[in-house]
């Protein structure tokens, strides 16, 4: 092993709006001091309560990817796993999420964050 992960970064329009999203969906602290990274404007930080922390980069004429649409790829994508499919649709759709593909029977389902980011909400 020669490194270990500090957090994963998406790009997007609004950095403080992104990390409240994923606030309401994983829980944690938006912008907690940390010495690794400084706060302004173009970047927010969510320390999520399981030691994962995400960070967010304002990218200007930031084009988001359209899942499954090729020509714009997805890039990469976040499995958050929930107890409850159906309960957790709602809290991300009055969050500001979009429901992509519901895969009725899958035991997963496929979502854009506000910033148009693929994620799935898979049952645990």
């Amino acid at each position: 092993m020669i490194a270990e992960l500090q957090c994963v970064i998406l790009d997007c329009p609004d950095p403080q709006s992104l990390a409240e999203f994923y606030r309401s969906l994983l829980g944690g602290n938006v912008n907690q001091q940390d010495r690794r990274w400084a706060l302004d404007e173009g970047w927010a930080t969510l320390h999520t309560p399981s030691g994962l922390v995400l960070a967010f980069q304002r990218a200007l004429n930031h084009v988001p990817p359209r899942w499954p649409d090729p020509t714009r790829p997805q890039q990469f994508h976040l499995d958050l796993g929930v107890p409850d499919l159906d309960r957790a649709q709602e809290e991300v759709l009055a969050a500001g999420g979009t429901l992509l593909d519901d895969s009725d029977g899958r035991g997963w389902r496929v979502y854009a964050d506000p910033a148009g980011h693929p994620f799935c909400l898979v049952r645990h």
